[in-house]
């Protein structure tokens, strides 16, 4: 679900800099029904996809800088392939889209200390299938969430000791309550042709820190805490026959990073990482196979003039083992599933 972090590294940038990026992940996630169902295999049951992103920052006074950054915070896209009439999940699917734009200023008491806060506006819009016999009579149900915009703010502070590198800052991204124009069908057949579903994304809090620890040698990282559990999506048909029941049921989540970047010359620096995210509950949404993950990303930066650097990288994460489930039952198994991402970036400073 989360998929840019809220990243908001811009304002801290030097000077005036636009920067462009984009990603593209890959992966790969199979299961399999429980042997008591049946064991039917799903291969591929998340789509690849990609993520774009960009900022233009300026400094104004120097005490006072601002930044507008474009990212895409949420996404999924999960389709189990399959007979729903032969599998428990054959043919569930959901697709989530998002983009953001956040506007945020900061302002320097002095070298060492600073606030910044900003707005944020968020467009968000779904489509859910539930399809296969775990769902029962509500095999078959769509929910088209039509396009909704929201809003919402972020504040935050940082301290720096510019001489070692030094910062850490805390920002606190609110939570986003959008109200999206609701279809449901089943089996095609519409059986609320519109109403108002009501959704918050999560509120988080980001803490990003980084220090030098030795010349040339940056050590850096990342807590991030969002409270996932409050996106409850639970349209009026679904609710009346599931006692008020959500299609989402997320853990909240803490996500860490650690990383060391070097600078071998005065144009080429690299950096290595390490990413953790504890695993939670085994049994999780159908909607989202995964339980927690470990990664690991390689980056590197080159800069082509005093102004102008492009930088690339790659991550591996391998997921924690999760169980599909609905009414509180397991239904499926997955296990031994990965991803492979990769991004590039291009600033430009001025």
């Amino acid at each position: 679900l989360d998929r840019s972090n809220q990243n908001i590294g811009a304002i801290f940038e030097d000077g005036n800099a636009v920067e462009l990026s984009f990603g593209y992940a890959m992966p790969n996630i199979t299961g399999a029904d429980l042997p008591a169902f049946g064991g039917a295999a799903y291969d591929g049951v998340a789509e690849a996809f990609s993520q774009l992103g960009a900022s233009l920052k300026f400094q104004l006074t120097p005490e006072v800088s601002a930044a507008v950054i474009f990212d895409q915070p949420f996404g999924v896209d999960v389709l189990y392939p399959g007979d729903p009439a032969a599998t428990m999940l054959g043919g569930t699917e959901a697709r989530l889209s998002s983009y953001a734009i956040t506007a945020v200023g900061r302002y320097e008491f002095n070298q060492n200390f600073s606030v910044h806060a900003g707005v944020r506006g968020e467009v968000l819009q779904g489509d859910i299938t539930l399809s296969g016999l775990a769902y029962g009579g509500l095999s078959g149900y769509n929910v088209e969430l039509e396009s909704s915009e929201g809003f919402g703010y972020l504040v935050g502070a940082a301290y720096e000791r510019p001489e070692i590198a030094l910062r850490l800052a805390v920002t606190y991204h609110s939570a986003i309550t959008h109200e999206f124009n609701s279809i449901e069908s089943v089996n095609g057949a519409i059986v609320n042709p519109g109403s108002t579903t009501t959704v918050d994304t999560p509120d988080a809090i980001n803490i990003d820190f980084q220090t030098g620890i030795a010349p040339d040698t940056l050590l850096f990282g990342q807590i991030r805490h969002a409270r996932y559990s409050d996106t409850i999506v639970s349209p009026d048909f679904f609710a009346a026959n599931t006692g008020g029941g959500s299609l989402t049921d997320i853990d909240d989540g803490t996500a860490f990073s650690l990383g060391v970047g070097r600078r071998f010359t005065d144009a080429f620096s690299a950096s290595f990482s390490i990413g953790y995210e504890a695993p939670g509950d085994p049994l999780v949404s159908p909607l989202s196979p995964t339980n927690g993950n470990v990664s690991v990303g390689i980056g590197a930066e080159y800069q082509i003039t005093d102004a102008l650097s492009i930088g690339g990288g790659a991550r591996y994460t391998v997921f924690g083992n999760a169980q599909p489930e609905t009414s509180g039952a397991a239904r499926a198994d997955f296990t031994d599933n990965d991803a492979i991402a990769l991004g590039v970036r291009v600033g430009y400073s001025f």
